[in-house]
This record gives C-alpha cells, sequence and structure tokens, in this order.
C-alpha cells in the first residue's frame, strides 16, 4: 500500500504517531466462511483471487484453511494442509507477504516453509502453546487475537466485566507470553477479535475506545469487514456490507490502528488513504509503480 506519516492534533493523552498502514487481503479456502465459503476451495480459484487482491493493494494475503465463523465446526490437520498449501505456493511470488490464518503448529510449520512470513493465530497460542516457540525459531512475525471461548461456542451469551479493560489484560498477558517464549517484541501484531465472543455493543465500544488498546505499544490489526454486527446497524446482507466495513475501518485508522484485514481491498484502501490525507498534518508517500 504504501506509507503513512500522520500526528492527530487532539488532545495530549490521544497524541499518536503513525508510521505505517497496510491491507491485509482475506483468502478463505474453505466451505464454510460466513463471507465467502466455497468461493475459492479450488486452489487454482484461490491463487488468481489473491493475485487480484495483490493488483488492488493488499500488502499481506492472510490465507486460512478452517473456517472460524460463530459455530464452526475443527477441520483435521490434514484437510487444512491439503486446502492451503497449494495456494500458499501458488501466491510465493505474488508480491505480497502472506500470512496462514490457523492454530495448529502442524500447518504452520508446512506454511512457513512454503513461504509464510506471519502466523495469524485466533486462539493468541492457547489451543496450542507451542506454537510460540515455532514462531519464535522461524523468526516469523506473529497476530495474536481475542477470542472469547471458541468458535463454536463464542457468541453464546459473550459476558465481560468490562469489555475494553478485559481485552486489554487479555492481550497484554500474551503478548507477555509470546516474549517469555523467546519472539522479539517487534515481531508481535495484536488483534482486539472483532465479532469474536461479542455482543454489538462489545464491538461498537471497542472500536470507540480502540486507542486504549493502540497504547499497549504494539501494531493493532483490525477485522471489521463484513462482519454480522454491521447488518445489525445497517440490515444489510454480507455482499451489502462495503460502506459499514468502510466505515469502521476508517475509525480504527483515526484511533491509531495500522493493520486491517478486509476483503475488498480496493475499496477501503480508497478509503483509508482519503481519511489519512485529513488527519492532522501529514506526508503521503505515493506507492511505487
Amino acid at each position: 500500500m504504501g506509507w503513512l506519516y500522520c500526528f492527530c492534533e487532539r488532545d495530549v493523552a490521544s497524541l499518536r504517531f503513525v508510521d505505517e498502514f497496510q491491507l491485509m487481503g482475506v483468502i478463505n479456502v474453505t466451505p464454510d466462511s460466513f463471507s465467502d465459503g466455497g468461493a475459492f476451495i479450488d486452489p487454482d480459484d484461490a491463487v488468481t483471487h489473491g493475485k487480484r487482491l495483490v493488483a488492488e493493494g493488499a500488502d499481506i494475503l492472510d490465507i486460512g484453511g478452517e473456517s472460524t465463523r460463530p459455530g464452526a465446526d475443527p477441520v483435521s490437520e490434514d484437510e487444512e494442509l491439503w486446502r492451503v498449501v497449494p495456494v500458499l505456493e501458488g501466491l510465493a511470488t505474488s508480491g505480497a507477504k502472506l500470512s496462514i490464518d490457523t492454530m495448529k503448529p502442524g500447518v504452520a510449520r508446512r506454511a512457513l516453509d512454503a513461504g509464510a512470513t506471519i502466523v495469524n493465530d485466533v486462539t493468541a497460542f492457547r489451543h496450542a502453546p507451542e506454537m510460540a516457540q515455532l514462531v519464535a525459531e522461524s523468526g516469523a512475525t506473529t497476530c495474536l487475537m481475542h477470542m472469547l471461548g471458541e468458535p463454536r461456542t463464542m457468541q453464546l451469551n459473550p459476558t465481560y466485566d468490562e469489555v475494553v479493560s478485559d481485552v486489554k489484560a487479555f492481550l497484554e498477558e500474551r503478548l507477555a507470553f509470546a516474549t517469555s517464549e523467546g519472539i522479539p517484541e517487534d515481531k508481535v501484531w495484536l488483534d482486539p477479535g472483532i465479532g469474536f465472543g461479542k455482543t454489538l455493543e462489545h464491538n461498537l465500544e471497542l472500536l470507540r475506545r480502540l486507542d486504549e488498546l493502540v497504547a499497549i505499544g504494539r501494531p493493532l490489526v483490525i477485522g471489521t469487514s463484513r462482519k454480522s454486527f454491521l447488518a445489525k446497524l445497517t440490515g444489510r446482507d454480507v455482499a451489502e456490507r462495503l460502506a459499514g466495513t468502510i466505515a469502521t475501518n476508517v475509525m480504527a485508522l483515526e484511533r491509531g490502528a495500522t493493520v486491517f484485514r478486509v476483503h475488498d481491498v480496493a475499496e477501503v484502501g480508497d478509503a483509508l488513504k482519503v481519511a489519512a490525507a485529513t488527519v492532522g498534518s501529514l506526508t503521503w508517500k505515493t506507492p511505487s509503480t
């Protein structure tokens, strides 16, 4: 995407310096993902889609072979490998960084061998703590996400003492665990897990107070793209949630998020560029062509 230098002039407590934002394009190699399940289960279709996302401006391609939608059932390691490895290999020379969206160390190891440099673990190493050592030894970057429970149960009456404080404490604890296992702090990204064990109000409160999570000091990944909480606000079907996706990502950018996991790379990317150009004083470095 490019480089963004931004100084947001509000009050002293909320001054921030954002030195980069990146677009993470979603590639679901699954039959049952909430947005595009089945659309890219064929490896050739997934590779073609990935190349299209890169052409639209994706810096990262996040490839997943196991759905984490609410109520999703787990798949075997062999099945997940069968789905993702050909796609990783097909996109190895795409020009984008490759991320593997998995909670299984065996899948992560094979993905790293195939060219992935980011491990995106929605369980933040809780499902398989040994994943941390694998990431440390590989030198990969990792994204650690907050999720209440597991995909099959996470939306069954999610409850918090205070959602922002609870999510922040969780992310701080997972960051501490990752570094204790040998992962350099500058290789860790954090994700509040919008939609993962949260009600509509939980999601909105996290977005309103995102700067409190940015204050942890690590790059914050935001994934609101096409999610069901947008439908609760707009009544739109999954294919009609682009406007809501853009609104939440622009808000997250203003509050200091730096990585945006989206399905609609070109449209969200354009919105973020324009939004960035209106916030404080900045220098925009045009991406090379």
